[in-house]
């Protein structure tokens, strides 16, 4: 007998359900904000190297503390946060935050005011850190801890899941055993979402895109806000 594939090559295939949105939208957009500085790795927590990914400089190379990493960190709990959440709240928009529990914990100012904003808390784990490399126990155990954080700083717990990098072999069942979550984002594979069958009980899947992801200004991909804006006009 062959073994089954674990993987769905299939999807909707050719005919893709119609989705239904509100008021006969034909797009349905979520704007995302990752709040996570304050999560990453940093001596302070004990890590033993400052996390040098996503900065102007890239890695250095530093032995030691990496205080310009540090510093470019800094900035966007500092700054950018606000800028966006002016910009946002001036057009009245929805906002969704992914945000790093113990990030949002150790900014009570920017926790208050998304609480104040009304926005969207999806989970983007206890820290920016890599699920695939926790085993079961550890993995539950930061879980637990994300959902108590996130109770504390925003008065609520979060709905929704998704890894600061990708998933482990055990994440999913992990969030349906703990049974409070609607939804993960922890997939690719999609543009509407879909259900799977987790644990015997169903479990949805609202898969996220890297298409108009701001990583890609690091990357090189996009070199100006133009380019950026021309990306999301093509989605459009």
């Amino acid at each position: 007998m062959a073994t089954a594939y674990p993987r769905d090559m299939i999807g909707y295939g050719a005919h893709p359900p119609h989705p239904q949105w509100p008021n006969g939208a034909r797009l349905a957009l979520n704007f995302v904000l990752n709040y996570e500085e304050g999560s990453e790795a940093s001596f302070a927590d004990g890590d033993g190297y400052s996390e040098s990914g996503l900065t102007e400089s890239g890695g250095q190379d530093v032995q030691g503390r990496d205080l310009a990493a540090e510093s470019m960190y800094e900035y966007g709990s500092r700054v950018g946060f606000w800028r966006i959440l002016r910009l946002f709240q001036a057009r009245h928009l929805p906002l969704t935050i992914f945000g790093c529990a113990l990030a949002l914990e150790r900014h009570p100012p920017a926790a208050r005011a998304i609480v104040q904003a009304g926005y969207d808390i999806c989970c983007h784990g206890w820290r920016w850190e890599k699920h695939y490399e926790l085993n079961a126990t550890e993995e539950r155990e930061h879980i637990h801890k994300a959902i108590a954080s996130l109770q504390h700083s925003v008065g609520a717990r979060p709905l929704g899941w998704y890894c600061r990098y990708g998933p482990s072999v055990n994440t999913r069942r992990l969030l349906a055993e703990e049974g409070g979550f609607l939804y993960d984002s922890d997939a690719y594979n999609d543009e509407l979402p879909y259900w799977v069958v987790v644990n015997d009980r169903p479990h949805l899947v609202v898969p996220y895109t890297l298409g108009v992801n701001d990583s890609k200004f690091g990357r090189g991909v996009f070199a100006t806000a133009e380019d950026f804006f021309h990306v999301c006009s093509g989605w459009l």
